[in-house]
């Protein structure tokens, strides 16, 4: 149930007798705060299918050739010239769908991004928001821009010069900000009204609540009365603000939120649907079973075997 770590990923990916390709952990990993390492994909060497689950770290991955990216419970996206990125929040899958997919991948953990380093917080970016869906399809000409940057990051990895890992999360940020503008940015707003910011905080606490890592303890936040009392306001109020700010109601945006995890607990985990109910606070499993029938258009079990299955 805890994320894959950065030891579980290079036990997988280390090279074997059998194959010349593999990734190492970088050098001088010890000189530097945090992690970071790149490498082309033919570094990773063939194996079993990736698992469906989420990664203790942050990567960016730049696939020249047709693949396939499984995230969170969005339909899976197929394509060439593929380019995703993937947090621990929100588990993940890749499969090329080419014998060698070219094409270079980066990770690193937050750590390495220090904000007191950098001045920016990684969070506060639009691609690691809740809800993002940062995967896309790019063109030759991006494509060659952000291989250009890829190879920078590769070759100083690798230098001898003092400083450079400050030079990495340079052009680490510079390969975030290229990411993030193929994103179209939100319309500017003028000014954070009172009800933007009660808006705001109640996303926060409803996210801070996610992802579930154990069945216990449940859900402290379930209702839309908890979050109003939460936020010190009146319960008719923090509906009126989020109809303004959402266009929908907070029960709405409580029950949207618990079947997206609901079906990411029913994928990734093997916990029963009755330990599903308790994790997400609902006082019994007929009630959650009913609950996720009206959201989801099927039953638990039902979604269950059609996503593990496909059948």
């Amino acid at each position: 149930m805890q994320p894959n770590s950065l030891a579980a990923f290079y036990e997988a990916c280390a090279p074997t007798a059998n194959s010349a390709a593999g990734v190492l952990p970088p050098p001088d990993m010890g000189q530097s705060a945090g992690h970071f390492n790149v490498f082309p994909l033919a570094d990773i060497p063939p194996g079993p299918p990736m698992p469906f689950t989420r990664r203790a770290y942050h990567k960016i991955t730049l696939c020249r050739g047709r693949s396939q990216v499984e995230y969170a419970d969005q339909t899976p996206h197929i394509g060439a010239n593929t380019l995703f990125l993937v947090t621990p929040r929100v588990p993940y899958r890749w499969r090329p769908l080419t014998e060698t997919p070219a094409g270079y991948c980066c990770l690193f953990n937050d750590a390495f991004l220090l904000p007191a380093r950098t001045g920016v917080v990684l969070a506060e970016l639009p691609i690691f928001q809740p809800g993002a869906y940062p995967v896309w399809e790019v063109t030759e000409a991006d494509c060659a821009t952000l291989e250009a940057i890829f190879r920078k990051m590769a070759h100083e990895l690798v230098s001898g010069y003092t400083y450079k890992h400050d030079l990495l999360r340079t052009y680490l940020w510079e390969l975030i900000h290229l990411v993030q503008k193929l994103q179209p940015a939100p319309a500017p707003l003028a000014t954070h009204s009172a009800a933007e910011r009660v808006a705001a905080r109640f996303t926060e606490l409803l996210e801070r609540q996610f992802p579930r890592h154990s069945p216990q303890p449940a859900l402290r936040l379930r209702t839309a009365t908890d979050y109003a009392h939460q936020l010190a306001v009146h319960v008719n109020h923090l509906n009126r603000v989020l109809r303004e700010t959402t266009g929908y109601t907070t029960t709405t945006l409580i029950s949207r939120r618990l079947v997206q995890e609901a079906k990411l607990l029913l994928k990734q985990t093997t916990w029963s649907v009755s330990e599903i109910a308790d994790s997400l606070g609902f006082a019994d499993v007929a009630h959650f079973c009913t609950f996720f029938k009206r959201h989801a258009g099927q039953t638990p079990g039902d979604f269950r075997r059609l996503a593990v299955f496909g059948s």
